[in-house]
């Protein structure tokens, strides 16, 4: 499974809005700011936020001292919300989704629609991938909770 720039980016983004808006106190954070600080175009960034703002995960302040806060906590925003927000799929298998008759199911990428041997351990991981992206925040990022959760997810399995 591959993660394209759009989520690597918009989780970046969003990392760093939620670290500079706490360093401002809450202050708007302009996209022109988290461009330079992350490399990233401003153009795709615009994009990038627009998506999110539709989402609910940011909101816009305009005029002077404009630019954009997180709608909700950092400790509350998954980075799974903020990948999926910007249209990047979470799954791992080359499969699509079919509708027939009013119906969705999962159509396969072998001849005739028919699913692959491995199919249902990519749709596995994937869910695996989307269940651990859910589990983390903004804030276990910015704080370095990933090693402790890694660790307390091993101490759970042994």
């Amino acid at each position: 499974m591959r993660l394209s720039t759009k989520g690597r980016y918009a989780v970046m983004a969003m990392a760093d809005l939620a670290r500079r808006q706490d360093e401002a106190e809450g202050r708007a954070v302009a996209l022109a700011e988290i461009a330079a600080r992350q490399q990233i175009s401003l153009s795709y960034l615009e994009q990038l936020f627009a998506r999110l703002r539709r989402k609910g995960l940011v909101v816009s302040a305009r005029g002077p001292g404009g630019g954009y806060r997180l709608a909700r906590e950092a400790c509350d925003t998954a980075i799974a919300d903020i990948v999926l927000a910007v249209d990047e799929p979470l799954r791992a298998t080359r499969c699509g989704i079919s509708k027939m008759g009013g119906k969705t199911g999962a159509k396969g990428c072998m001849a005739g629609g028919a699913q692959c041997l491995t199919h249902d351990l990519w749709e596995e991981m994937g869910r695996q991938i989307h269940g651990y992206l859910a589990s983390v925040s903004i804030a276990d990022v910015l704080n370095g909770k990933l090693k402790e959760k890694s660790a307390a997810r091993e101490m759970a399995a042994a």
